[in-house]
């Protein structure tokens, strides 16, 4: 099962909709704010979380007062250890979903991204892949290797960056910039902008975690 979590970050409405389209999920989960983009399109999640310190009251209510097709809404404290999106990947995770896709994820707030790139870590660990999209980059997390195909790519770029101390046994064909058994470790920019120049670019290492970024401009 895949599921779409959609949270109150910066969200391109027409990107965020043919994205949608593109990727239909089984499961549907706005956070906080994030279900203003559901209300705005006339849509009805499965599952509402959060807070609801940043939703707009009347949005709340109306999905409070719905009769039919009424979401299921979990409400926490505004005080916890969790973000909202957290709690929402958590749901999703434990209605067995298997791919995740994150929009409304980035945004102004720095820090709220950066927990957000550590979910996909959070998920990783679980044995569920997350994206993370917006309209220019699309970020996920892995610890073994992937193909990337060059007609599926999501942008022009793809930027590596260890989240473990060191990355070992880096090896990458099919990019423009390859590397051999590399080393590649933290408080390094070596990884950023790398592009695919074959069918398909092969990342694989032996151990270590590492968060890979596709880009467009």
């Amino acid at each position: 099962m895949e599921a779409l979590i959609v949270s109150g970050g910066y969200l391109e409405s027409k990107f965020a909709c043919a994205y949608i389209e593109k990727h239909p999920c089984e499961l549907t989960i706005a956070v906080d704010s994030g279900m203003e983009f559901f209300y705005e399109h006339g849509q009805i999640p499965d599952y509402i979380v959060g807070d609801f310190d940043s939703v707009r009251p009347e949005i709340l209510h109306y999905f409070q007062s719905l009769e039919q097709k009424k979401p299921i809404i979990l409400q926490f404290q505004p005080e916890k250890d969790e973000t909202d999106t957290e709690l929402a990947m958590r749901t999703a995770i434990e209605k067995g979903t298997r791919v995740i896709h994150l929009l409304g994820a980035t945004g102004s707030r720095v820090d709220h991204m950066i927990g957000n790139i550590h979910l996909l870590g959070a998920a990783m660990k679980q044995g569920v892949e997350c994206f993370m999209v917006d309209k220019h980059n699309r970020m996920r997390m892995i610890e073994s290797g992937i193909v990337l195909k060059q007609q599926e790519q999501y942008g022009n770029y793809v930027s590596l960056f260890p989240f473990t101390p060191q990355v070992r046994g880096l090896t990458l064909t099919g990019f423009k910039y390859p590397l051999d058994h590399y080393p590649l470790e933290c408080y390094h920019s070596l990884g950023v902008s790398n592009e695919i120049v074959e069918e398909k670019a092969v990342i694989s290492f032996e151990t270590g975690v590492l968060l890979v970024i596709e880009s467009r401009d």
